[in-house]
């Protein structure tokens, strides 16, 4: 695996609205501060860097501390939560980071999966989420949740516990009927580069029935990274890929869409950062 060559600067910033700059993929790694400089130079100015676990929650706020561009998010993903020893100290300590610092703005992600996750271990996954939601409304963070193979589920938690005001489908990976049932209920659609895959029509028929104020980019690096470079380490450079592709889907002229995004993150995180 190899990082792709960085692709044509936007005409207008964007945010990467979820990044893992602490996950190295093989032997492909950058350093915060080269993949930020990156970044920038493509038009990427700001990054929303998630936690998935104690040690990367940890990272997250560290980062959001140092890094003017950077906010912190923290969470236990999903698949991490039934494999904790201790749950309540994971979250007790989850809720301590998430507080720790202004720009630690995001619980998440968090949510449900059930794609890695087997029966023996949803319950407790639930809980996780559940407590997550909790987490967020309490103190008026941002909820990121990750949603694989459990469309259903996830609304049924949200519709139990009652959304944060500010709500986020990180790495939306439904179809449009299932766009609607999230937009219903307030959130937004964060798009990565699944979307330019070739197999995805349903996500770019989800993208095209969303309202322009409610859609969000991300990369997930070092994951998912757009076609045609699909299959090596992705980077926040390459948001810029998947933001053309977004533009031609939604037939948006590109600077006009990189605004829209860009004024939508702010909104969806609380404001600038």
């Amino acid at each position: 695996m190899s990082f792709p060559p960085l692709p044509e600067p936007l005409p207008a910033p964007v945010v990467d609205n979820h990044c893992h700059f602490d996950i190295v993929r093989g032997d492909d790694e950058l350093s915060v501060s080269d993949g930020l400089a990156k970044a920038a130079s493509v038009g990427v100015t700001r990054i929303v860097q998630i936690g998935c676990d104690l040690p990367s929650a940890r990272f997250a706020e560290e980062a959001s501390r140092e890094w003017a561009n950077v906010i912190g998010g923290a969470a236990l993903h999903p698949n991490d939560a039934p494999l904790q020893p201790d749950l309540e100290a994971a979250l007790a300590e989850i809720e301590r980071l998430v507080t720790a610092h202004p720009k630690m703005r995001v619980v998440g992600e968090t949510g449900l999966d059930f794609f890695r996750t087997g029966e023996e271990g949803r319950a407790l996954q639930t809980e996780s989420f559940r407590r997550h939601i909790d987490i967020a409304k309490r103190h008026a963070k941002t909820l990121q949740i990750h949603d694989r193979d459990a469309h259903e589920a996830v609304l049924a938690v949200v519709d139990e516990e009652g959304a944060p005001e500010r709500w986020v489908m990180h790495c939306f990976s439904g179809d449009a009927a299932f766009a609607r049932q999230c937009l219903d209920r307030g959130a937004y659609l964060s798009f990565s580069g699944t979307v330019t895959f070739k197999n995805a029509g349903y996500l770019r028929e989800a993208l095209a029935i969303a309202p322009r104020d409610r859609i969000l980019v991300e990369t997930d690096a070092p994951f998912l990274t757009p076609h045609p470079h699909r299959g090596a380490t992705n980077a926040a450079y390459m948001v810029p890929t998947t933001m053309r592709v977004m533009a031609e889907v939604l037939d948006e002229d590109l600077e006009a869409l990189c605004m829209t995004v860009d004024e939508n993150t702010d909104r969806a995180y609380g404001g600038s950062w």
